[in-house]
């Protein structure tokens, strides 16, 4: 076990991001782990045009058709 001395600053930005139940030691371990987190990638696709996306959007549909039918599951609801 180590001792860490942080400014009040630094203190309270931590404890802010701390889960119930979780130690001080699981919110650094969280925050430095080396996967990036899915709310780094926010707004990476405000730019994008839309008719790209369109049809993004329709290849992903048709993938993910193909994967459930090759895995023989339902395929999703058309429509949502």
């Amino acid at each position: 076990m180590r001792t860490v001395t942080l400014s009040e600053d630094a203190y309270e930005a931590l404890r802010a991001r701390k889960a119930a139940g979780e130690s001080f030691s699981d919110v650094v371990r969280r925050l430095t782990r080396s996967r990036p987190s899915l709310l780094e990638f926010a707004g990476v696709w405000k730019d994008f045009p839309p008719e790209r996306m369109k049809e993004f959007r329709e290849w992903l549909a048709w993938s993910d058709d193909r994967s459930r039918q090759e895995l023989g599951r339902p395929p999703r609801r058309k429509g949502g």
